[in-house]
């Protein structure tokens, strides 16, 4: 088997572009094939710890293995479903990075995902590499809409996620609330996952939970419902959906977090803009029918 190192390989290490290379070749499999010197790099054995530039050669010996899966590089079968999937809605490109629009409903990861209607796009618009693979650099949950980064060279992912880490991307959201709200408030509270229920809680004395702060800024009120305007620099969990519910305010449909079920559709939650170094990005805002004098604002108004 040859492969021949890509732009975007470029300062990896040898076993790790392996692993990514090679997803079906357990990992023992391919250290005992560094060790005994059978991978070759421009005609001479590689190490583990190399780092490599692009344009190399890698030569590793076939090997029979039952265990790999033929059906295609990422080691699962191609959906009927994923041959001719939409176009992503595409907000803004640069810096090695995407901003697609996410609809609600449907999720970020898995199969007909968000990751793969932009994986389907990007295809045949990279260069090659055998180590990156475009992909969500955050996530959405399935309900919510709204702006999703992804990477399209090392150079954006590693950005992003090092910003991501230091706080230095702001995020805000437009969502409706249950309750009114009058003015603006700050939610600090600490979190706490329960991964058997896939739901998130505000901790008490006995549990430590990991900070999450939530700026709310109401913009309308109609009956009985908010408007507001969430801004976050952590990014929890359903961190806003799990502290609205605390505060006394869930998001109107969240029956998940307490809300009253809605008569059509589901919660509505928007992660309208995102801003980070000198870029400000916003997603179009989607109308809400449920509630119609906050579907009027929505449409007609920039909050």
């Amino acid at each position: 088997m040859e492969l021949i190192t890509g732009e975007n390989d470029k300062g990896r290490r040898l076993d790790r572009i392996l692993r990514k290379a090679l997803p079906d070749h357990p990992l023992p499999l391919i250290h005992r094939l560094l060790r005994q010197g059978h991978v070759l790099v421009n005609g001479k054995p590689g190490k583990a710890q190399d780092r490599l530039d692009c344009g190399l050669i890698i030569k590793i010996p076939s090997i029979k293995n039952k265990n790999i899966n033929k059906n295609n590089k990422n080691g699962r079968k191609t959906s009927a479903a994923e041959i001719n999937l939409p176009p992503p809605d595409i907000i803004w490109q640069d810096a090695g990075l995407l901003a697609v629009n996410k609809p609600s409903g449907i999720s970020v990861h898995g199969l007909n995902s968000l990751d793969s209607i932009v994986q389907s796009f990007l295809k045949d618009k990279l260069p090659p590499s055998l180590s990156f693979k475009p992909g969500p650099l955050h996530r959405l949950d399935k309900p919510t809409s709204g702006i999703v980064i992804f990477s399209t060279n090392i150079e954006g992912a590693r950005l992003f996620s090092s910003l991501m880490r230091e706080r230095k991307v702001r995020k805000t959201y437009l969502t409706i609330v249950e309750g009114i709200i009058k003015k603006e408030e700050i939610w600090q509270d600490d979190l706490v996952r329960d991964r058997e229920k896939k739901k998130t809680f505000v901790s008490d004395l006995e549990i430590s939970g990991k900070p999450a702060v939530t700026k709310v800024i109401p913009l309308a009120v109609d009956g009985n419902h908010t408007l507001i305007k969430a801004e976050i620099t952590t990014g929890r969990t359903h961190q806003i959906r799990a502290q609205a519910a605390f505060h006394g305010y869930p998001l109107a449909g969240d029956i998940k977090y307490g809300g009253h079920r809605l008569k059509n559709g589901s919660l509505f939650l928007h992660a309208w803009k995102l801003e980070f170094l000198n870029f400000s990005l916003e997603a179009p805002i989607p109308s809400f029918p449920q509630i119609s004098l906050l579907n009027r604002v929505l449409l007609t108004k920039n909050p």
